[in-house]
């Protein structure tokens, strides 16, 4: 029998935040004009073209597809659309709020390299999750700060 999520909600960035989503989306058309003038044409080297807009697409795309966010007794399941992450809740040591979300810290304070060895959480728009989320991650996710 498969354990049932204490909380779960999903986030979906380029529909919750349709301007930002715009603006975006221009960003990445003029970097990608950009990116095809110098390595193309200037260069006449396609393949760095490529793979250039493979890693600046790569980078960003957790913004184009939903992610679903499941917290359990024992461990945060996130899906993203065919990659699973599991972390225990072993693994994080506080945690603080800004207003898109909730950053989970690997270190015992808050670090510069939160953003690259913690976990982050986002709210869905109705932010409906937010507080039943901070009252199990005081449990669970250590210090908030």
């Amino acid at each position: 029998m498969e354990e049932k999520p204490l909380l779960r909600w999903t986030s979906h960035p380029l529909l919750d935040f349709p301007l930002t989503s715009v603006i975006l989306i221009i960003f990445m058309l003029l970097i990608s004009i950009i990116l095809f003038k110098t390595t193309v044409i200037s260069w006449e080297a396609p393949l760095y073209f490529y793979l250039g807009m493979l890693f600046f697409i790569g980078s960003l795309i957790t913004w184009f597809i939903p992610t679903t966010y499941e917290i359990y007794e024992d461990k945060l399941l996130i899906h993203y659309a065919i990659i699973k992450v599991e972390k225990e809740w072993s693994q994080f040591h506080c945690w603080y709020a800004d207003k898109k979300g909730v950053l989970l810290s690997t270190f015992h304070r808050p670090r510069r390299l939160d953003g690259f060895r913690g976990q982050s959480l986002r709210f869905s728009k109705t932010r409906a999750e937010k507080e039943e989320l901070f009252r199990l991650l005081s449990e669970k996710a250590g210090k908030e700060y």
